[in-house]
């Protein structure tokens, strides 16, 4: 259409940066144009997933930071610019005549001038052994830190680097059906029973059948990781994806969830996949339940984090966690272990799992609770998925584990 190819990216945008909102709920919640849409999507995923660099750019060649509207539209602008190659003139005029449909008229000379001037190779990235890879890749500095005290500058780089390669489908009907979906397809393999990863992949009719579901590889590997029982609790269950899974090696599945919308969503997840052996709670995993004691074989926490192992995913991710939320997240981590030990019968098995690749979250968080709770040991947990060992757990690294950036760790009850 004629539409302006930076309005819908704006309106969204505006919703993240303006509305402090989740980019997928920002995408969900707002009508744009259908016709081009998958443009507006990269617009939006390129922007949140490069906004360090853009705040740079903006910084290099504008004199003063411009008020929140306009410093949207030159993220934009720029993105289009040094990341898809359009054509200056074009993303120019489309650019003023979006800040004079904004009632931001005053501005237009100000970004018509700089986006003439702007020429990303003349972007000087700033010193400071992590303030260039900062800028280069739009992982904070905070974050950085935390990667090269625990893996090193060589795979620090790879993680910050890293960008996503595709959607993750697992499916679940007859083999035959499933080579009809990959058919013609650009996919690689995973480690995991029926789970690919394709370049690209349109949920269709068979989404809402149960042929599959989109589940990250990291998803699947922490349910792959978890032994066969008669009886388990996924204490942080929603929106389902690793109950579902469990629910085909375990008797029965009871699923915790503190929000009722979000155990809403465990239900229907369940009954699209034809899943009958999962309970589906309400109630908060971090305060005992004397209900449920040492009720299960096992117990899964799969903790809330700062999500930092999925930025590939959910970019925005990088904007809206700060440093002090690592210590908060910690905190409510080790409560829900401390109430979910409880659950764990004799001889059996507590897993812990996040999308972090942060060690304070993963093993500290771990290395705190052992050394509280002598009922329980670390066990080594086994993967086919790539991942290093660390002290308790494993790690998977975006990089080196098809884009999964998750800790898993498996613990013991004593037998007595």
């Amino acid at each position: 259409g004629m539409t302006n190819p930076l309005a819908d990216p704006y309106l969204i945008l505006n919703k993240v940066y303006g509305g402090g909102a989740f980019l997928k709920q920002a995408l969900a919640d707002t009508p744009i144009e259908e016709a081009n849409r998958a443009r507006t999507v990269k617009i939006v995923y390129g922007v949140m997933e490069n906004d360090l660099y853009l705040e740079h750019c903006i910084r290099a060649f504008a004199p003063k930071n411009p008020k929140l509207p306009v410093r949207i539209v030159l993220k934009i602008s720029v993105y289009m610019l040094a990341f898809m190659g359009k054509k200056k003139y074009m993303v120019t005029d489309n650019a003023v005549s979006l800040v004079k449909k904004l009632g931001k008229g005053g501005a237009a000379g100000f970004v018509n001038a700089f986006l003439r001037a702007f020429d990303a190779e003349r972007v000087k990235l700033p010193d400071g052994p992590l303030a260039a890879l900062s800028v280069k890749t739009s992982y904070p500095e905070f974050a950085l830190a935390r990667l090269v005290a625990a893996y090193g500058r060589e795979t620090a780089e790879k993680i910050a680097a890293y960008r996503a390669e595709g959607v993750s489908v697992r499916f679940a009907c007859q083999a035959e059906k499933i080579d009809g979906y990959l058919a013609g397809a650009e996919y690689e393999k995973t480690p995991f029973a029926n789970t690919y990863i394709f370049r690209a992949f349109r949920r269709e009719a068979g989404y809402d059948a149960g042929d599959y579901t989109f589940q990250s590889v990291g998803s699947v590997a922490i349910a792959d990781a978890v032994q066969p029982c008669a009886a388990i609790l996924d204490a942080c269950a929603a929106p389902g994806g690793k109950s579902v899974l469990l629910s085909e090696k375990c008797e029965r599945v009871t699923a915790f969830e503190l929000h009722p919308h979000r155990a809403a969503l465990i239900e229907s997840y369940a009954g699209r996949m034809h899943r009958k052996n999962i309970d589906v709670v309400c109630r908060d995993s971090s305060v005992f339940d004397e209900k449920y004691a040492e009720k299960f074989d096992a117990v899964l926490v799969d903790a809330p984090c700062t999500g930092y192992g999925v930025v590939a995913d959910d970019p925005d991710i990088k904007f809206f966690r700060r440093q002090s939320d690592i210590a908060s997240l910690a905190e409510t981590q080790l409560s829900i272990l401390r109430a979910c030990a409880g659950y764990v019968k004799k001889g059996g098995f507590l897993y812990y799992s996040t999308c972090s690749v942060f060690e304070e979250e993963n093993d500290g968080t771990v290395g705190a609770f052992l050394a509280e709770n002598g009922m329980f040991s670390a066990e080594r947990a086994q993967s086919p998925l790539a991942h290093i060992d660390m002290k308790y757990g494993i790690q998977f690294l975006p990089h080196l584990s098809q884009g999964a950036g998750f800790y898993f760790c498996k613990m013991k009850r004593n037998e007595k």
